[in-house]
């Protein structure tokens, strides 16, 4: 199963974003698609905060916008969306200490731990960071 980065789900729903098309074309791949594909619930959260930020966009996103952008994705069959399961701790433990993580990076990890613990194959991510965590295999479709 693949995953997607709560970078990825900005770009897709941010017009204005510099990666708009490309994250639309590869999120559609993956809706579109048989298989199942994942987005963390932290992901989600994340999602919402950042399209809604007035001091990141010129015009953020309505809380309204938002949300229907998540029903939007949440209409895709084959969509899961991932919690954290009671391996997720101790999973995430590991990945904090090994990939020496401190303060805003913890919300990577907690993804990272989300993903594994629901043994996610790949995650997509524009995010540099996610290579503190060898565990989980990361990939930027936009490449």
């Amino acid at each position: 199963m693949i995953a997607l980065d709560t970078n990825l789900l900005v770009h897709a729903h941010r017009r204005d974003a510099s990666l708009h098309k490309k994250t639309m074309s590869s999120i559609g791949y993956l809706a579109e698609a048989p298989r199942p594909w994942a987005i963390c619930y932290h992901s989600l959260i994340e999602f919402y905060g950042i399209v809604t930020q007035p001091r990141i966009w010129r015009e953020a996103s309505t809380a309204q916008q938002a949300i229907d952008q998540i029903h939007a994705w949440k209409e895709s069959p084959t969509l899961r969306i991932l919690s954290d399961t009671g391996a997720s701790l101790e999973i995430l433990e590991g990945l904090l200490l090994r990939g020496k993580v401190q303060a805003s990076l913890v919300h990577d990890a907690r993804i990272a731990a989300c993903c594994l613990s629901h043994g996610v194959q790949e995650l997509w991510t524009v995010d540099r960071d996610f290579s503190r965590f060898p565990e989980l295999k990361v990939r930027n479709p936009l490449v």
